[in-house]
């Protein structure tokens, strides 16, 4: 054997344990990138399921809910080509078929939740937020039509003021209900003020017009609460009442 073939043989050996470590590096990195995909899509399906079912009744319509299974049909397909043979993943996305098809027709079944404290408020706002990640991420991945998605981002911003509204409206009520117009005053006023930033006031000038009359209602009972009575007794009533007994003194003893 000459020193030649040595040197090539001892190269090509080189060259074989190079292309077996970058082959070896390639299946290992698949390996984690695909662990990783499966992870993505499941927190994904997570977020998704959790709009879906927990989304308030009276916000919830049947085109959200038609928006809300084609994502969740879309993440379903690209786990089961991950898990081709998943007998659960093909049964959810056979039956995620069958509701798309029904279309505007679909069921929703999300009970009404009032919102009635700031605490359901951030929740539902919180949920918002991630259906517009979902909308936004499925636009990029080129899943929804650009259009769409823009579509969608608008009418999530309008189901937030819907929100905004139905919270300063439950609470302003509520503090109604316990008499406290001041409270009631409060609420108001904020629903007023956040109405009037929107950046189309013309779209919500009924919600508007409805929300100022129950401000000055409000601030009416609030008046009224502090205007005293003729039999009630303060620091107030008593001057006024002296300095009226004074002026007919004086006008006795000049007249």
């Amino acid at each position: 054997m000459t020193p030649l073939l040595i040197t090539l043989l001892i190269v090509a050996g080189i060259a074989l344990l190079i292309v077996i470590g970058y082959l070896n590096n390639v299946v290992e990195s698949n390996k984690l990138e695909r662990a990783r995909l499966k992870i993505e899509l499941a927190d994904r399906l997570r977020r998704c399921g959790e709009i879906t079912e927990t989304f308030p009744g009276q916000l919830m319509t049947p085109a959200l809910k038609l928006l809300l299974t084609r994502l969740e049909l879309n993440l379903n397909q690209r786990r089961l080509a991950l898990d081709k043979h998943n007998r659960e993943i093909q049964a959810r996305i056979s039956e995620l078929q069958g509701l798309i098809a029904l279309g505007d027709g679909i069921p929703v079944n999300n009970p009404p939740g009032p919102i009635q404290t700031e605490a359901r408020a951030k929740d539902v706002r919180f949920l918002l937020e991630a259906l517009h990640s979902q909308v936004v991420r499925a636009s990029q991945e080129g899943f929804l039509p650009t259009n769409e998605a823009k579509y969608w981002v608008k009418e999530i911003r309008h189901i937030l003021v819907l929100l905004h509204i139905e919270f300063f409206n439950n609470l302003g009520q509520h503090a109604l209900q316990q008499n406290q117009p001041g409270q009631a005053r409060l609420a108001f006023e904020r629903g007023v003020q956040y109405l009037r930033k929107q950046p189309d006031p013309v779209l919500y000038r009924e919600q508007l017009d409805y929300m100022d009359k129950l401000l000055a209602r409000a601030n009416a009972m609030v008046l009224s609460q502090n205007q005293p009575t003729e039999d009630e007794v303060n620091p107030l009533t008593e001057g006024l009442k002296s300095d009226t007994e004074e002026d007919w003194k004086k006008k006795v003893i000049y007249d």
